[in-house]
């Protein structure tokens, strides 16, 4: 199961919206929230080791340096987001009429942006241990639950209360 073109303009709204909200959160500008690398893909773009099962989504960090370019000046590293399509589509419609793609989709992606903010301000290393792991998937949770505060809607709660630790939003994988 693959997002028609209708879910993937929402869930690129659902970014846009959860990036004001992380910049907002962690009192971020727009150009400060911009230097966060990432990109975004879903099921029919990625490559096989993006793929997880029991996630709506698996953040990936890639690092690129220019071959010619001997010095670190011309390396950066990139977050990538791999919606899992399906695994969000199966949840909408075991969900039936109470779980939403708008409101999931904003928890989704506000939940892998605290993760790459919490990534590049060195709260957490990327290549933490499992255990350490483990411990910042709850940290992760509660702030997002807290920065989608002042967007509360009740579709919304519905998701926090039905996704909240007990199922996996992301994985993590280098």
């Amino acid at each position: 199961m693959y997002f028609s073109p209708i879910q993937m303009t929402m869930a690129n709204g659902a970014f846009q919206h959860a990036e004001k909200l992380a910049g907002h959160y962690f009192r971020l500008t727009t150009d400060r929230m911009r230097l966060n690398r990432y990109d975004v893909k879903t099921l029919a773009y990625l490559e096989d080791h993006e793929v997880r099962d029991g996630a709506f989504a698996h953040l990936c960090k890639y690092h690129y340096k220019k071959e010619e370019n001997k010095s670190d000046l011309g390396s950066f590293h990139f977050y990538r987001i791999c919606l899992q399509d399906n695994r969000i589509l199966d949840a909408i419609d075991r969900g039936h009429s109470f779980i939403k793609i708008t409101p999931l989709m904003l928890y989704i992606a506000a939940h892998e942006l605290v993760h790459i903010v919490r990534f590049e301000t060195g709260e957490i290393e990327f290549d933490a241990s499992l255990e350490e792991k483990e411990r910042e998937e709850e940290k992760v949770h509660m702030i997002t639950k807290d920065m989608l505060q002042s967007t509360m809607s009740p579709e919304l709660k519905i998701v926090l209360d039905c996704f909240s630790s007990r199922y996996k939003i992301g994985d993590l994988f280098n």
